[in-house]
């Protein structure tokens, strides 16, 4: 079918109602960019779930950060977006206007040079992710290991995805894959569990003509329990195998909490014991805090639409967020605010 015939049956769709949830932060980005949910029939619905690492990462961990940060003999490495996102008292952006050494860098390897260069200091590294970006940190402790550098350290908060998606999928018509992760872990992780839930899981690029092909595959396959690749130029069955060894040789499953989802038993990524030198201390890390009134952990899940949250554009925006997914890029409630709030 062309791009014009997909576009005309998914506007005219008049079967059941369908809630489709994409699980990849740079999806719900591109489906707010591109208009894509205003394609659709009223009665496809369009769920932004827990894609966004920021989004997921308890306020326990920003805490820790903060903590941490108060040893001047510690320097806090981090991507920019977490620098403001709301611990239970503050954030890392408060903390380093009280002094607190936080830098934001671009890439993890940014920090090996500090490190070598200010060896009274110990550099620690917010590492925030899934699996797509669990190999740069097992490559960035390969190469301390290798340029000998000891004064390094990562705070994780690593999430996989499968078990969230078995825990939100009794609620779902269908999934659209993260496309990055599938680029790693492969999109054969997810054939048992669509057999499972006899739902439909679809992986898809990030243009918007290949999320509508998604969506609508998503549409003609409902209730059947098969996997489908629209993404073949990055996505295998079996992903990136070099990238998954580099990940098992340093990390290895363990329970996590996700914001809004609670714990879910083997969902995050640890440092092995044998590397236990390079934690900055990532165990324990289940308190969640909410500002008052947010209901950013009921977006996550998909219980809740963003507008539905009672401070969503008023005293929630991106220059003043009152929750993690109105601060990162990646957010759903800042690209619902930004595609047109």
């Amino acid at each position: 079918m062309t791009n014009d015939e997909i576009i005309r049956s998914l506007k005219e769709y008049d079967g059941p109602d369908m809630k489709l949830m994409e699980i990849c932060g740079s999806h719900t980005a591109a489906i707010a960019r591109s208009g894509i949910r205003t394609l659709l029939s009223e009665k496809i619905h369009m769920i932004s779930g827990p894609g966004c690492p920021v989004c997921v990462t308890v306020t326990a961990y920003i805490d820790r950060l903060s903590e941490l940060s108060r040893d001047r003999r510690n320097v806090i490495c981090t991507f920019g977006d977490l620098i403001r996102v709301p611990g239970s008292i503050e954030n890392l952006g408060n903390a380093r206007a009280e002094g607190a050494d936080i830098r934001m860098l671009y890439s993890p390897f940014d920090m090996l040079p500090l490190a070598e260069e200010e060896k009274d200091k110990t550099f620690i590294f917010a590492a925030v992710g899934f699996e797509t970006t669990a190999p740069v940190y097992a490559e960035l402790l390969s190469e301390a290991e290798d340029r000998g550098i000891e004064n390094i350290r990562i705070l994780t908060s690593l999430k996989t995805m499968p078990r969230v998606v078995e825990k939100t999928g009794n609620k779902m018509d269908g999934y659209l894959l993260p496309g990055h992760v599938c680029t790693v872990s492969g999109f054969g992780t997810y054939e048992p569990l669509a057999e499972k839930l006899s739902i439909p899981f679809v992986a898809a690029g990030f243009e918007p003509q290949n999320i509508l092909q998604a969506v609508y595959a998503l549409v003609m396959l409902r209730g059947k329990g098969v996997v489908r690749n629209f993404y073949p130029s990055a996505v295998t069955r079996d992903g990136n195998q070099l990238a998954r060894k580099a990940v098992e040789k340093y990390f290895e499953p363990g329970d996590a909490v996700w914001r809004g989802l609670g714990k879910i038993e083997g969902s995050g990524l640890y440092l092995r014991r044998e590397y236990a030198a390079f934690d900055a201390g990532s165990f324990g890390l289940e308190d969640d805090h909410e500002t008052a009134g947010c209901h950013c952990a009921k977006v996550i899940c998909g219980e809740e639409k963003s507008r539905d949250c009672p401070l969503f554009g008023k005293t929630c925006t991106p220059s003043t967020p009152k929750g993690a997914c109105m601060v990162s890029a990646e957010g759903a409630c800042f690209n619902e605010y930004n595609s047109g709030a």
